[in-house]
């Protein structure tokens, strides 16, 4: 071999060495890390016996009728300040406020009247607090009665919801998985916990309490109840938070049921573009439409992310632009739930919210983040999920090895889609896969009994694996 031909093969070597090296060391799957499990998050230095379990009784507040007489002078005094719209524009522009006019009409001349009506609604649920890891939690907890169990079979279950949602997004949902069907055999026990900052549940007074880390108190709270193994089901912020719970806990999770299945690679975003190529050979014809073409996702990208940029970035400032502010906050949360259930609902003047939703279910979600005034902490999950230190944890290159399951359904945003070619990777049991072209974001409210469907579906085929 002549010494040109000699330093070119060393010279090919080395630089195939080097591609093999950075692929290996960007699409490889990485170990998973440990997180501490009894971190505190609470306000000041933690205190000796922080971390012993302390069950606190839920007083259900009342507020008191001043606090709804104020909401209500504040929605009617905002009606008449409100900008029109364009000639032309629905919701392109955003929230229309010559609907807004109407939801505010009859939040406070119809639904504020009923308040104790829905008071009793929402409380409807038995409902529980307790502190874990210097945080004060709430959740809902159905417990099923010994002797449905012995003719039914049992499993435990952990509802996630996300944001701008709360627990009230399982109230359609819980029940029906609670109660179970002639059709099926399964029943569960139900713990739904609003997400640290959301609602009830006490957001942390230290940074670094990304989904990760909630994951963890998550965890913590079923192992508390007396729960050693369950299923979990997760839709948005609450789907990345059970895919951590799966991933870094398999030893205490039956399955993990998603509606908002996402992996975002390097390896997943290859794949993605390969598939673009070919999407013939990696779908079938019926679901080419949720994932291409590749524009209308991006599209869809640019057009719906604006807020995850400004929560990511600076939560506090839009938190204070809404707290104690009852209008910008009903038309900055509900706006969500007519874009991310159907993206042509934009080009109506109601945004299609009728369609889906009826108002009184919308009011109760905004409700809840009002009285509790816990938008500026719900939105710090941003801040935190996008951070130097979670995304360091590489957790979407850590390999899930529970049975898993994902449910897509059409009208949700597109970029919430993620195809089993890439998801494969991840979640080696991916024993599950479904497409629905009815609902949208937020399925447990459109289309519960759709969702519950799939969820008992799943179980039966998780139970296969179960030891």
């Amino acid at each position: 071999m002549s010494p040109k031909l000699r330093i070119l093969v060393i010279v090919f070597s080395l630089a195939f060495g080097l591609i093999l090296k950075i692929l290996n060391e960007n699409l490889a799957s990485v170990e998973r890390p440990k997180l501490p499990t009894n971190q505190y998050w609470g306000e000041g230095k933690a205190p000796n016996d922080y971390d012993k379990p302390k069950d606190l009784q839920l007083v259900k507040p009342f507020f008191a009728d001043k606090i709804i007489e104020d909401l209500s002078s504040r929605i009617g005094a905002n009606k008449v300040s409100l900008t029109p719209p364009l000639e032309g524009v629905n919701f392109e522009y955003g929230f229309n406020t010559n609907y807004l006019k109407e939801i505010l009409k009859y939040w406070k001349d119809d639904y504020l009247p009923r308040w104790r009506e829905r008071e009793i609604f929402i409380w409807q649920l038995p409902q529980y607090v307790t502190l874990i890891q210097g945080l004060r939690l709430h959740y809902l907890h159905l417990k099923i009665y010994e002797d449905v169990k012995e003719v039914k079979q049992m499993y435990p279950i952990l509802l996630l919801h996300g944001w701008p949602s709360s627990v009230r997004e399982f109230y359609e949902l819980a029940p029906k998985l609670y109660e179970g069907s002639n059709e099926s055999n399964i029943v569960f026990d139900i713990v739904a916990p609003s997400l640290p900052g959301f609602v009830w549940s006490q957001g942390a007074s230290k940074k670094g309490m990304g989904p990760a880390q909630i994951a963890v108190i998550l965890r913590n709270l079923m192992l508390r109840l007396g729960y050693k193994k369950f299923f979990i089901h997760g839709n948005d912020w609450g789907s990345v938070i059970g895919s951590h719970i799966a991933t870094l806990f398999p030893e205490n999770v039956l399955g993990y049921h998603s509606t908002t299945c996402t992996i975002n690679t390097p390896l997943s975003n290859l794949k993605l573009f390969i598939a673009s190529l070919m999407p013939s050979f990696y779908l079938e014809e019926v679901q080419k439409d949720f994932f291409f073409p590749l524009s209308k996702t991006f599209s869809s990208l640019f057009e719906e992310t604006g807020y995850t940029h400004i929560q990511a970035t600076k939560p506090d400032t839009i938190g204070i632009a809404l707290s104690d502010n009852p209008v910008g906050l009903a038309a900055y949360i509900i706006e969500k739930f007519s874009t991310w259930t159907n993206g042509t609902f934009k080009t109506l003047e109601d945004g299609g919210l009728s369609q889906k939703f009826k108002l009184d279910t919308l009011l109760d979600n905004i409700m809840l983040y009002y009285l509790t005034n816990s938008i500026t902490t719900s939105q710090r999950m941003f801040a935190e999920a996008y951070s130097k230190e979670q995304r360091q944890l590489n957790l979407d290159r850590v390999t899930t090895l529970v049975p898993t399951a994902c449910a897509r359904f059409k009208g949700d945003l597109p970029y919430h889609f993620s195809m089993d070619f890439q998801l494969i990777n991840k979640y080696l049991k991916l024993v599950q896969s479904t497409y629905y072209n009815n609902g949208g974001h937020f399925a447990a409210l459109q289309e519960p009994d759709l969702l519950y469907k799939d969820i008992i579906e799943f179980v039966k085929k998780a139970e296969k694996y179960m030891v």
